[in-house]
């Protein structure tokens, strides 16, 4: 008997579902909540596990990338699979439809951003304060960003039904179009991946390409801003960059002197001979110095010319050019205390 009224109660319709099928949807519901953050748990708990046994900072990214997944969105996923037994109108089911893809398109647009970056990063191998100082890192961000949005705004109309043919072929039109209207401003767009990607240099660098000589101070989405010698902001294309021979001193510990000079012709042959080991004697009392080599080079008609190759252990250009300043000064003491005198400059030959 009470099973009966039991199954009369339960077979009673509220707004066009009997009773017995929102228990049911309530039990999965539930029950689906249960399992999502069951499922949670244990991925939270091996992602421990695993930080334990590894250096790496990937169980760290994936503990992130799960916590952007709010409660919200988890009652949303479990309320749409036990709303699936129901019938709540075609209105409602709808609005719900709506809801769900929203919120599903924006939550995978935003995991594959920190997924792009992580990976961008690790790519790089830069760290996430190194990379909010490059602009051209940021470019990458944007244009990453705007694919994956692109995208999902793409899966978002697709599940309203709507037909995105016609949207995708203007895309790529339009694309086209953009990419032939702005060829130059792609190529050192794109030249500044490179430079970004590759690295030939990087901030605080001292390099010299095509004449330039100057310290890199930014580099940007067109162009790299150089900060030359002499105190000025030079601005070079990112294009001509990639695209030319780029010396970089960063990594430079020493710097390679090759003095070359010429003696009179009325040098005696005794102090000709001696002119290699004055010279060595020159480099020698000169600090941070390191001597390589010294001879008479060849015998012209202008002189006695004469080579000599030292180095300077320190990397400084202010410390190579006082260097060069106290080798020089100490060999013309020499020479002079010998009476050794440099060859006459030729005149100029009038045609």
């Amino acid at each position: 008997m009470m099973n009966f009224h039991t199954s009369s109660f339960m077979d009673n319709v509220i707004i066009g579902n009997p009773l017995s099928s929102y228990l049911a949807a309530a039990l999965t519901f539930v029950g689906m909540l249960g399992v999502l953050y069951l499922a949670r748990y244990i991925i939270l708990q091996r992602l421990q596990a695993l930080a334990l046994k590894t250096e790496t900072d990937l169980d760290d990214f994936l503990v992130g990338l799960l916590g952007r997944i709010r409660a919200p969105e988890y009652h949303l996923i479990a309320f749409y699979i036990a709303a699936r037994g129901l019938d709540m109108g075609g209105g409602f089911d709808k609005a719900f439809h709506f809801i769900f893809v929203l919120i599903l398109s924006y939550r995978a647009a935003t995991l594959l951003q920190a997924c792009a970056v992580y990976g961008l990063r690790k790519a790089v191998g830069v760290d996430a304060q190194d990379m909010g100082k490059h602009s051209a890192m940021q470019s990458l961000r944007l244009l990453i960003s705007v694919f994956i949005w692109i995208g999902a705004a793409i899966f978002f109309l697709d599940n309203l039904g709507i037909n995105i043919s016609t949207v995708v072929a203007g895309l790529g039109i339009g694309g086209v179009a953009v990419a032939l209207a702005a060829q130059h401003i792609l190529g050192d767009l794109f030249s500044s991946f490179v430079i970004f990607m590759d690295k030939p240099f990087r901030l605080g660098d001292v390099i010299s390409s095509n004449g330039l000589l100057g310290t890199v101070e930014s580099v940007g989405i067109k162009a790299t801003r150089l900060r030359s010698l002499s105190g000025e902001i030079v601005v070079v294309p990112n294009k001509d960059l990639t695209s030319s021979c780029v010396s970089n001193f960063r990594d430079m510990t020493r710097r390679r002197v090759v003095l070359n000079f010429r003696l009179s012709h009325s040098t005696a042959h005794a102090k000709a001979a001696a002119v290699p080991e004055m010279i060595r004697k020159a480099v020698s009392a000169a600090p941070k110095t390191t001597f390589d080599r010294a001879h008479l080079s060849g015998l012209a008609d202008t002189g006695l010319s004469f080579e000599a190759v030292y180095y300077v252990e320190d990397p400084d250009y202010a410390v190579f050019m006082q260097t060069q300043h106290l080798v020089d000064l100490a060999l013309l003491e020499r020479l002079q205390s010998e009476g050794i005198s440099f060859a006459p400059i030729p005149a100029a030959v009038i045609h």
